[in-house]
């Protein structure tokens, strides 16, 4: 049951943010998470502050430098259609038009994704866990088929944004804006793990928004995909994902980012595969050992363990159909 709260309709950024300083308060968008937390008691809000009419945030346009720049209020569905990301950055038109179901892509935002809580069914149930305050992660000696193999202790949430592992292996930044001003940070920079902050999945303050993501022109030769695998075709989360960006140079491997999804606690950087593509053509042998390196430290649970060859079987595929 949702408990009784204040809305106040932000006026402009500075108004919102100013309206945030209040304690107790959160920030409202597309709605579709938020109003499940609150349902769901993983946070209270005295104060809920909606920064939707705030016109400056919404839709795509040219960055600088020849790169774009995407409004954090521009809808998932809007950044799945768009020709020129669809064109450019094939990685995040792909993992844009995976996330959920049509009516919450027309509904949820950009900065939303990024900024989603964990779907942990003990951080969401009615479990006092080592993330709402609690001794112990439940998960860790519980149900964890759908938990995380990298970076959990001493919480194994994942995170569940699709749009994220995609944004950070085309180096993307993200724009803050907060009492002080804003500030700009990489994507791959914007999330934390358990152990930096067990209470909080990302760097943002109480009182900072996420006011746009700046994506960098695209370097020649540029071949990027997406893949999820999900237990569901239609609304489910990632089991895992792959994000992969690579610069080519012929039919040689000049640069790779990739980034893993639903197997972390953040977006999970490969960069044993990065380094195992780099300077080498995309032969089998090469996609293989890539596959084999991107789940070197994996520390999969008792009933999670499917999730390595997930991670291999993806990424095989992946680079396979960027060859």
């Amino acid at each position: 049951m949702i408990g009784q709260f204040t809305y106040v309709k932000a006026k402009s950024i500075d108004d919102a943010v100013k309206q945030l300083g209040t304690p107790n308060s959160t920030v409202l968008a597309g709605g579709t998470d938020l109003l499940g937390c609150l349902r769901d008691e993983v946070l209270e809000a005295g104060k809920v502050v909606s920064i939707s009419g705030l016109k400056e945030l919404h839709g795509i346009s040219a960055g600088p430098n020849g790169g774009l720049r995407i409004g954090a209020l521009t809808t998932i569905a809007e950044v799945a259609a768009a020709e020129t990301i669809r064109s450019k950055y094939a990685v995040l038109a792909q993992a844009a038009g995976e996330i959920a179901s049509p009516q919450l892509r027309n509904q949820g935002t950009i900065g939303g994704n990024l900024c989603q809580r964990p779907r942990c069914w003990y951080f969401r149930g009615d479990f006092h866990c080592a993330k709402k305050g609690g001794d112990m992660c439940y998960a860790e000696g519980g149900e964890n088929m759908f938990h995380c193999i990298f970076g959990g202790d001493p919480c194994y949430i994942v995170y569940p944004s699709d749009s994220a592992p995609a944004l950070c292996a085309l180096n993307a930044g993200v724009r803050i804006a907060g009492p002080g001003g804003t500030r700009t940070l990489a994507v791959d920079k914007f999330h934390q793990l358990p152990g930096v902050d067990i209470e909080k999945e990302n760097v943002l303050q109480r009182n900072e928004i996420v006011t746009e993501v700046l994506l960098p022109a695209p370097p020649p030769g540029l071949k990027s995909a997406y893949r999820k695998v999900r237990a569901r075709q239609a609304w489910d989360f990632a089991l895992t994902s792959t994000a992969i960006a690579l610069t080519m140079d012929g039919g040689t491997v000049k640069q790779a980012r990739i980034f893993l999804g639903g197997v972390a606690p953040v977006p999970w950087r490969a960069e044993a595969a990065e380094a195992a593509l780099k300077g080498k053509k995309l032969d089998k042998a090469t996609i293989l050992a890539a596959a084999e390196a991107a789940v070197q430290g994996a520390r999969p649970l008792e009933a999670n363990a499917y999730k390595v060859d997930l991670v291999k079987g993806t990424l095989t595929e992946q680079l396979a159909s960027l060859a």
